[in-house]
């Protein structure tokens, strides 16, 4: 059991910089983590870079310019520290145990005069072997190209869309005690992200995704 929950993809390491209220981040991941701290100290800011990655590629999300304008654009996303650097990064890594490094995956982007978001760089790498490296010739040619990311495009994403995949699947759960003790409140809700119907939820998964 201990060498299949190893085996299960997970995200290994993090890196954010001007994101929200954090200045820059570092930090590996186990496959259990805590993250504690004040009220309004920036837990869910923090978090919420997972959710981002997923509307992303979500399915019907409106993609990278939906993602950014549904958090208030690049202005609300920009902390407010960091003004000399205007430029937004992500980093993350995606593996195992025994590969922790199997994906790379960075995105930078700014937002230009006309306010349009715009990235500055998306590069995908699959253990050593780089596999996307934008802006390139043709990002020079049509600055156009510049405002979506290859993540979310199937017609250019084939190499790397079990990454864009394991972005999709991600879920945030705020979970409201008072709703999984008294689930009638938010009754009708199928994935109800404050748990209304967390024990339902829990029980749709397979029995060898819950014992790992």
């Amino acid at each position: 059991m201990k060498r299949a929950a190893a085996s299960v993809s997970r995200f290994t390491y993090l890196e954010l910089e001007n994101w929200r209220n954090f200045i820059r981040v570092q930090t590996a991941w186990q496959r259990r983590v805590f993250l504690l701290g004040a009220n309004a100290s920036g837990k869910s800011n923090f978090l919420d870079v997972f959710r981002f990655l997923r509307d992303i590629v979500a399915v019907g999300g409106g993609g990278f310019q939906a993602a950014v304008a549904r958090r208030g654009g690049v202005a609300k996303l920009r902390c407010l520290f960091s003004r000399r650097y205007p430029e937004l990064r992500v980093l993350v890594r995606v593996g195992t145990d025994e590969a922790p490094d199997e994906w790379t995956y960075e995105l930078r982007f700014n937002q230009e005069q006309q306010r349009r978001v715009t990235l500055t760089r998306e590069f995908v790498a699959h253990r050593d072997r780089t596999l996307l490296d934008r802006p390139d010739e043709e990002d020079r040619h049509d600055p156009q190209r510049l405002t979506q990311t290859h993540l979310e495009q199937i017609n250019v994403n084939r190499e790397f869309r079990a990454l864009a995949e394991f972005f999709s699947e991600v879920k945030y759960l705020h979970v409201v005690p008072q709703l999984i003790r008294e689930p009638d409140r938010s009754t009708g809700k199928r994935d109800d992200p404050y748990g209304g119907d967390f024990l339902e939820q829990v029980a749709r998964v397979s029995e060898k995704t819950r014992n790992e």
